[in-house]
């Protein structure tokens, strides 16, 4: 009896154990079915509409998320930098480049389950598209980081991962076959507190 058993039991734990792993995987692996990569940043057009697949639709229902729909704009989300180094809370990264066209933007920093991060009472969660000191040529620089900086600041605290999480909303690319053709701007990173 327990030569049938304990197979059964050890094939049983493996084959669960494995579609649970291979299932966190796909769940987890934020460059997967249905992504678009511009750069380090990362989107899921069809997140908000009935034709997402179901890894996408587990993983919004496992992080509570509230995706965008085509008509009202597009989320994009970078956990590295521009050279493939993973973001950290404690360090400090420049964003520079041009927004794409959209009628509003926001940027803000958040955990690993892109919670926003919030570092004091008197910081700002996140910056948008009506706060922030453009240059000349319509490009921003945005600093992020546990130190005070000049110009646009997005003051992030703590150890461990980071994730930049920058919507776009009412912008024609969330419509548009041309997605891939959109320019963002790049995540730099000039210095860390390790």
């Amino acid at each position: 009896m327990f030569r049938t058993i304990i197979p059964a039991i050890i094939i049983l734990s493996l084959a669960i154990g494995g579609g649970s792993a291979s299932v966190w995987y796909a769940i987890n692996t934020f460059g997967g079915l249905g992504a678009v990569r511009l750069g380090v940043w990362v989107a899921f057009p069809l997140a908000g509409t009935p034709q997402s697949d179901p890894y996408t639709r587990a993983r919004i229902a496992r992080d509570a998320e509230l995706p965008l729909g085509a008509a009202e704009g597009l989320s994009f989300t970078a956990r590295s930098d521009s050279t493939g180094a993973p973001l950290k809370r404690q360090c400090t990264y420049r964003i520079e480049g041009s927004m794409p066209v959209a009628r509003f933007w926001t940027l803000f920093a958040g955990n690993n389950h892109v919670l926003p991060l919030v570092s004091h009472s008197w910081a700002p969660a996140g910056l948008h598209s009506r706060n922030v000191i453009y240059k000349p040529d319509g490009s921003v620089e945005i600093a992020i980081g546990p130190h005070a900086q000049p110009g646009n600041w997005l003051p992030v605290h703590g150890k461990g991962p980071l994730v930049l999480v920058l919507s776009l909303y009412d912008t024609p690319i969330a419509s548009s076959s041309s997605i891939s053709e959109v320019e963002l701007p790049q995540v730099l990173r000039t210095m860390c507190d390790e």
